[in-house]
């Protein structure tokens, strides 16, 4: 499965560097990549410097938020946990912004500043949203759902605050980053952007087998020699930072988290140590798609993809609330 996800990715790039508002034959984009292309043309610019590291952020940014949405679901044993509805993104977002409204860009340097400033504001969220939650033993559906619509809340309301205050020649800029950007970003950002989200993956996956035991409940795990604050403090850093990741370079993009891990579940079940990396995967193709439709859908204007991926997610959250999860209400 996880071979016919990759090759399902890899299709799914290809494709979308030959499909975008400007009008260049398959011929031309494989002359640019070969190579062959003259330096300053059109066709090796809009290749090279737009279309493929547009690629890579899409590939990274959906995957990172995929994995994400795992490690929240297994860590709270609710289906319905996702950075997005637990106000994790929007967090990270009054980070970013913060970090923004000091000055901070895209230089490699500034890039890391940014990233800090949305994980401690991901942490904090996803610290708030549990301690409002955790009642009694376990964290059910309701309570996490308000907890995570208080905090978005509270954060958007934050961010709100901070946008106020900025010039209005740096607002628009800004306004457009909170809808969900995928833009290329410079290569020395993009390298960070990677090694950021790897570290994420690398905590939410080696400790897969935890997981699995933490389903069991607390004290279950306990027995079997899982350490359940050490796993819990491991996990939330790992989500939060992949989360943190992606909204620094790409802006808040909501229900990745949550379509991907339900429908991988359907096929592949419940084992984290498959799900994981087969979310990673899944996920970098269902932002990928959503990310091409935005990018064509109305050429040659853009659409932001988080508009995509609100447009998808918003109905299947209704649909898993009102068929599936009802009983837990």
């Amino acid at each position: 499965m996880l071979g016919v996800l990759s090759t399902a990715l890899l299709l799914v790039a290809v494709a979308a560097l030959f499909v975008g508002s400007a009008s260049i034959s398959p011929r031309a984009v494989l002359s640019a990549m070969a190579g062959r292309a003259a330096p300053e043309s059109v066709e090796r610019v809009v290749t090279l410097s737009i279309r493929l590291p547009r690629i890579a952020v899409a590939a990274l940014a959906g995957g990172a938020l995929a994995v994400a949405g795992v490690a929240f679901q297994a860590l709270t044993r609710n289906p319905l946990a996702e950075p997005s509805v637990l106000g994790v993104s929007s967090g990270a977002a009054f980070g970013v912004v913060l970090g923004q409204s000091l000055g901070l860009g895209l230089t490699f340097l500034e890039a890391a500043g940014l990233t800090a400033f949305a994980f401690a504001g991901a942490l904090l969220a996803a610290g708030a949203v549990y301690l409002i939650a955790a009642v009694g033993r376990g964290l059910s559906i309701q309570t996490l759902l308000l907890a995570g619509v208080i905090v978005g809340i509270f954060f958007s309301a934050a961010i709100t605050v901070v946008i106020s205050l900025l010039d209005f020649n740096r607002l628009g800029g800004v306004i457009h980053w909170l809808l969900g950007n995928l833009a290329p970003i410079p290569p020395g950002a993009l390298g960070l952007f990677a090694l950021l989200a790897a570290v994420g993956f690398w905590l939410v996956a080696s400790h897969a087998r935890e997981l699995n035991l933490m389903a069991l409940g607390e004290e279950t795990a306990l027995v079997l020699g899982v350490g359940a604050e050490r796993l819990k403090l491991t996990i939330f850093v790992g989500a939060s930072l992949l989360t943190a990741s992606v909204v620094a370079f790409t802006g808040p993009i909501g229900f990745v988290g949550l379509i991907v891990p339900h429908a991988l579940r359907i096929l592949l079940g419940s084992d984290n140590r498959l799900l994981v990396p087969a979310s990673l995967l899944g996920g970098g193709i269902f932002l990928l798609v959503a990310d091409t439709v935005a990018r064509n859908v109305v050429a040659p204007a853009e659409m932001s993809v988080g508009v995509i991926t609100s447009l998808c997610g918003a109905p299947f959250f209704v649909y898993l609330l009102r068929t599936r999860y009802r009983a837990n209400l």
